[in-house]
């Protein structure tokens, strides 16, 4: 054996103070090791393995005390806490002391009556590669409790982030930590360096475990939380799917590209074909091959082919079914009878408006009640509170000066200028004030306060101001201005400095969770609420857990997010709104030494609901300007003299009505039917509706100005047989887009389903009181105007005489004269299709990069207070929206199985739930999941003391809470999972003093004792759990983009959680993990609203097709050149949005369909009056349908549609800025373009022949006419 430097006990070490265990010190004595028998050898070999030792059996229980303490912070980690006690071990019992440990101070000790020397401070020596290797195995070692690292509780002022083996070593060894009985001077020497050593000592160089090992007594090796080395190797994240790439370059402009070439060269081609026809006609006709030209009955020569009447189909007659019965219908019908009876179904449906429903919840809104973020959404709120009402201010200084401080427990540190005293006592006095918040409450008929409506976790029955959750920097200090100012000297390794507010500060963001910092002050970090405030909620700004150079302060008020229908709801909107009121008015105060950003919880709908009320005078001055716009231009203004005559300012405002009496009787419909409205109704559809109401009245106004009355037809007449002829045109477009609403109404968004059926009803119902009343509107200007009497002053006639000859106006003949010849000249035509089609393929180009998503900014106005918020919170918060990982019934945690499934500790699976969010935090989550199965595994450890049980009295075999000191509890040394997880979880729990951490936690599960198993004596019910959520945070996400890509990372994560979870036995299978946080509602409809659009704008589409085919006589070529131009105008609409920055979403897909809509009035009428033209070429056709129907398109809707779109550029909405003003100019302008250039074009290359039964019924007309 070899020899000791010291043995047995010899008292208390008189040079230390009060400790948590009895500093005895050993005595000098240098003697031969003693050999071990009996209990001495057996207890020695819980400690370690010797036969010969150097210390006595008194000696290795004080030792064993002392690793008791130690292992109950490292016990995480098997190895590590084998590698601690091993080398404590060496110093205390090596049979070689004396090569390892030189004693260098002793003292004359009294101990029982003797007087010994006793050794008070040594030198212990030991190779740097043991002692970096049993650092390495402690280092990552975790403190659930406390949510930091053991080794920041073992390194003294230097924490876990500067702690080196050194530093570790010297706070083991210094006698004023509470821990050690003497001081140890640890000397770490690299292996094979002799040069300055005692004579005689060997540095300790024995092997330390890994923590991916497993020790001696069976320890397993330590958790992937705990030490890196345990954790898998895992596949390295899938790298960002690489753009879609030909050739080396961009995809999709390569296809674009293609596609250009294509369709040029089909179009060359097909010009080279014609030019290559029309050769061989002349040289036919040049040879006496052509046909001759037809005779008619007198023998005279025709350009047209004779048509016999059984040439004319049936199908070929449905085109102007519309000819032979407008005509009557005005002719026979009371024009005040049929006004009144369009009158009354209105004014039965608009009585429905009582009942209207405006929707303005965001959630349900823009989220489906069947999405799968809303069921989810729902069965989170159904077993837990839902995410409570978050008021928040975050404050900085800009300009202030930092400061250096020397720390006595945590050396020198740099401090901003935001952590100061004079700011966070000023910032208290602020969270002061609104704590006292108090107002009148009528729904509580009484004064109300904070504490009526506060999210209070430790006492939510009956909470006091204290109970309630305020986060914020004071909360470390109990929101105390005595805690603040305190100041205590302190001694720390023979150094004695004061310590204060600082000192408490830097240990309290570091252990969030301890009830006692580590300074002389004592002063817990606990929030005076109990619960821990985190050090991201409490300051932001900061680099790398630098919290003292953070540059902002952070204050939150949590509220309980109760239902809409409830009093209380209305109770947290009043303090809310006086929150508001107090933080406004401290920001205007002069003295206030912040600048600084704020929001309350309802400042989202206010924000909105304010720059809506404020916008309502744009949209009104919109309507306005277009009301005037109408009654202006359908004037005809023959005479100066006949102005008043001649305007058309009752039309005009009739046409308002018509338009306002639709939109009032959809909305009241729906209102019955209970479906709910929204903004977005009131302010999309009226405008949509006036739109295609405009168009529907210019053109049959137009129409009825440029026609002459024949010889002996009256008024009514002459007005049936011109809506004889526009008619059929006003109901191609009216059920196109009436039919393409509805489908647009199978839409899953609620948003775009209600938008699309009240705009689909709309429509039909303007078509029908166009038909109706609209014509009796007409009816009755006409023959006062044929009266010659002035509008609005029907009492006054004028002398000057109507000229009885067509008005055309101005617009008709310059189309017709200069437009159409230009147009469809043969070089312009050329140049249009290239142009075009250019633009169809750049659009389609553009489309692939168009950015998908909403970012919320978007939804303030430009002057809101929250556009400053979000700029606060983009840049000082550190970690992203709180995430829960929530589980399903199914899954039972009672076992080992189920436990080390979930678990994070050692032995836990290395897959379970826990560890797999763990290696999330690598990407997209920050914070790794906080977990009641940990918590619940480490109040069951022993060491903890937490889980008692009475072993004698009336209470025996029933919890003991941990403020009890009787000594019949003890310490259950056996795992009985159920009955110590009903302790755990039992609501008497919360009524325990002192208050833990644990009844915050216990929160996050759901138990039920409804199984309960009646083979056994006694009968035990296993509780069953419905639910349970482990807590987690993403990083900071700051738009739509990383908002649902975070989303759907989530949801791949839980889903193989949910896949690893079934596979362990007694699994339901169909047990299911899914991710919620409050924002996956609003950012799910991007994961799928691509799809959605395509589907909803197709569904548009098809109608636009097969009513055109229809009325048209199942004319499939105009149907499909209809269609085609409807598609390319929706393609560059949102190529353009591309280019102007208009994000897609579903206020960009409303108005999508919208647009499908209003291009439908700019081709369809074209395309019809195309169809009908009796010309004999297609060029002249085209010439004919731009002139006539071109210039009340252009009148009616470009001209209708553009000035009120310009006044809402000055609104103060971003949302409308950008989505009504820039996405309707687009709308209109493209297809302006579509319509009045392209589709001519198109259709004098394309279109269809001349209709057999329109050049009959033509004749026939024109017969009549002579």
């Amino acid at each position: 054996p070899g020899y000791c430097a010291f043995y047995e006990e010899c008292g208390r070490n008189p040079s230390v103070g009060e400790t948590l265990i009895d500093p005895m010190v050993p005595c000098l004595n240098y003697s031969p090791a003693r050999a071990l028998q009996g209990l001495h050898y057996q207890r020695l070999k819980e400690v370690k393995k010797n036969t010969y030792a150097c210390c006595s059996r008194s000696q290795l229980d004080a030792l064993e005390d002392s690793l008791t303490m130690s292992k109950a912070v490292l016990i995480r980690c098997p190895s590590c806490a084998e590698n601690f006690a091993h080398l404590h071990c060496i110093n205390t019992c090596s049979p070689n002391q004396s090569q390892t440990v030189r004693v260098t101070k002793t003292m004359n000790v009294t101990h029982e009556g003797k007087v010994r020397e006793a050794v008070v401070a040594y030198q212990a020596f030991m190779s740097t590669t043991f002692a970096d290797a049993a650092f390495q195995s402690c280092k990552n070692v975790r403190i659930p409790a406390t949510g930091g690292f053991a080794i920041g509780t073992m390194c003294g002022r230097y924490g876990a982030k500067l702690c080196t083996p050194q530093r570790w070593y010297d706070f083991q060894g210094d006698s004023s930590n509470g821990l050690a009985p003497l001081d140890i001077d640890f000397r770490l020497i690299p292996e094979g360096v002799t040069e300055g050593l005692p004579k005689g000592v060997v540095p300790y160089n024995g092997k330390a475990l890994k923590c991916n090992e497993t020790t001696p007594s069976g320890g397993l090796v330590c958790s992937c939380q705990d030490c890196q080395q345990s954790c898998p190797v895992m596949p390295p994240p899938p790298l960002p799917a690489e753009p879609f790439r030909l050739m080396g370059t961009d995809g999709f402009l390569v296809i674009s590209i293609i596609l250009l070439c294509f369709f040029l060269f089909a179009f060359v081609l097909y010009l080279s074909v014609c030019c290559w026809m029309k050769i061989q006609e002349k040289k036919d006709e040049a040879k006496g091959k052509g046909r001759g030209k037809g005779k008619d009955q007198n023998g005279n020569n025709v350009t047209q082919q004779l048509i016999d009447p059984s040439e004319v189909t049936r199908i070929e007659k449905t085109m102007l079914f519309g000819h032979s019965r407008t005509d009557s219908f005005v002719y026979y019908s009371s024009l005040f009878k049929v006004l009144l009876l369009a009158a009354i179904p209105v004014l039965i449906l608009a009585i429905g408006l009582m009942h209207i429903e405006l929707t303005t919840d965001p959630v349900q809104l823009w989220s489906a009640p069947s999405s799968r973020a809303r069921r989810e959404k729902d069965f989170h709120d159904k077993y837990f509170d839902p995410f409570f009402r978050t008021n928040q201010l975050i404050l900085t200084a800009p300009g202030r000066t930092g400061h250096t401080y020397d720390s006595l427990l945590f050396g020198q540190q740099n401090f901003s200028g935001i952590i100061s005293k004079d700011l966070i006592i000023e910032l208290l006095e602020l969270q002061t004030r609104i704590q006292n918040i108090k107002f009148w409450s009528e729904d509580l008929n009484r004064n109300a306060s904070l504490k009526d409506v506060c999210f209070a976790p430790l006492n939510p029955s009956d909470p006091s101001l204290t109970d309630c959750a305020v986060n914020s920097l004071p909360q470390y200090f109990q929101n105390s201005l005595a805690n603040l100012n305190a100041k205590v000297n302190m001694t720390k390794l023979g150094q004695t400095k004061e310590v204060d507010w600082r000192d408490h500060f830097i240990y309290c963001v570091n252990s969030p969770l301890s009830f006692k910092d580590i300074t002389d002050l004592g002063l817990s970090c606990m929030a005076d609420y109990g619960a821990p405030v985190f050090p991201f909620l409490a300051v932001g700004g900061y680099d790398n857990e630098d919290y003292t150079n953070a540059e902002a302060l952070i204050l939150t008020f949590s509220l309980n997010n109760y239902d809409r229908r409830d009093a209380r709801f209305k109770v947290a909107l009043q303090w809310e709104n006086e929150f508001l009121k107090i933080v406004q008015e401290y920001q205007r105060d002069p003295n206030t030494n912040f600048t600084f950003a704020y929001m309350a919880e309802r400042s989202l709908e206010d924000e909105i609901n304010r720059t809506t009320a404020e916008d309502i005078p744009i949209f009104m001055i919109s309507y306005a300007v277009v009301f005037v716009y109408i009654a202006v231009a359908l004037g005809e203004y023959s005479s100066w003299k006949r102005i008043l005559v001649d305007s058309k300012f009752l039309v005009g405002l009739g046409g308002i009505l018509v338009v306002g009496w639709s939109v009032l009787a959809s909305m009241g419909f729906y209102a019955w039917i209970g479906i709910p409205s929204s903004l977005v109704i009131l302010q999309v559809v009226p405008f949509l509706v006036l739109a295609v109401g405009a168009d529907n009245i210019f053109i049959f106004v137009l129409e009825y100005q440029r026609d002459v009355r024949r010889p002996g037809e009256k008024r009514e007449e002459q007005i049936g047989r011109v809506l004889g002829n526009v008619a059929p045109s006003m109901l191609l477009c009216s059920v196109s887009e009436s039919v393409c609403f509805f489908l647009g109404g199978l839409s899953t968004m609620p948003a775009v389903k209600s938008f699309a059926l009240y705009a689909a009803l709309a429509v039909l119902m303007d078509f029908m009181l166009q038909m109706t009343a609209f014509v009796a509107l007409l009816s009755l200007d006409a023959r006062r105007q044929d009266n010659n009497r002035c509008e609005l002053v029907c009492c006054v006639t004028v002398s000057s005489q109507r000229p009885n000859k067509p008005n055309e106006g101005f617009l008709l003949p310059l189309m017709r004269k200069y437009y159409a010849p230009v147009l469809l000249h043969p070089v312009s035509r050329i140049v249009v299709m290239v142009v075009f089609i250019f633009m169809l393929c750049g659009s389609l180009f553009l489309m692939f990069h168009v950015t998908v998503g909403l970012d919320q900014e978007l939804a303030m106005p430009q002057d809101s207070y929250m556009l400053e918020y979000f700029k606060y919170l983009y840049k000082y918060f550190e970690v992203g929206v709180p995430t829960y990982f929530v589980t399903t019934k199914g899954f039972n945690f009672t076992t080992v199985e189920g436990m080390n499934g979930v678990c994070s500790s050692v032995g836990c699976d290395q897959f379970s739930l826990t560890q797999k969010i763990q290696y999330a935090t690598e990407s997209y989550l920050a914070i790794p999941a906080n977990s009641w199965v940990d918590d619940f595994i480490d109040w069951l450890n022993p060491g903890s003391k937490c889980c008692r049980l009475y072993t004698l009295g009336p209470n025996a075999g029933q919890f003991c809470p941990a403020d009890k000191c009787e000594y019949y509890c003890a310490v259950l040394r056996y795992i009985f999972l159920t009955l110590h997880l009903n302790f755990y979880s039992h609501n008497s729990l919360y009524e325990q003093k002192p208050q833990t951490t644990a009844n915050i936690v216990i929160k996050d599960v759901i138990i039920q004792e409804t199984l309960c198993v009646t083979e056994s004596e006694p009968t035990r019910c296993l509780p069953l759990f419905p639910a349970s959520r482990f807590m987690a945070y993403h990083t900071p996400l700051t738009n739509s983009k990383e908002f649902t890509a975070a989303l759907q990372k989530a949801r791949e994560l839980a889903h193989n959680i949910t896949i690893g979870m079934r596979k362990i036995p007694g699994t339901s299978p169909d047990f299911e993990v899914f991710p919620y946080t409050v924002t996956y509602v609003f950012y799910e409809q991007y994961l799928t609203i691509v799809p959605e659009g395509l589907f909803n704008i197709s569904l548009c589409l098809l109608p636009t097709f097969v009513v055109c085919c229809l009325l048209l006589g199942m004319d499939v070529i105009s149907g499909l050149l209809n269609l085609l131009t409807i598609v390319m105008i929706v393609v560059d609409t949102v190529g353009v949005m591309t280019l102007w920055g208009i994000d897609y979403n579903a206020v960009a897909l409303i108005n999508l369909v919208t647009a499908v809509g209003i291009s439908v009035e700019f081709v369809s009428h074209l395309t019809r009056s195309f169809a009908l033209s009796t010309k004999p070429t297609h060029v002249e056709r085209a010439m004919e349908a731009t002139a006539n129907m071109g210039s009340a398109v252009f009148a009616g809707v470009a001209m209708t549609n553009l000035p009120g779109i310009i006044v809402l550029a000055f609104a103060k909405a971003q949302l409308i800025q950008i989505f009504f003003f820039r996405l309707n100019l687009v709308i209109t302008l493209l297809g302006m373009a579509h319509g009045l250039i392209f589709l001519p074009v198109l259709l004098s290359y394309f279109g269809m022949c001349v209709c057999v039964f329109v050049h009959c019924v033509d004749k026939r007309h024109t017969k009549a006419e002579y």
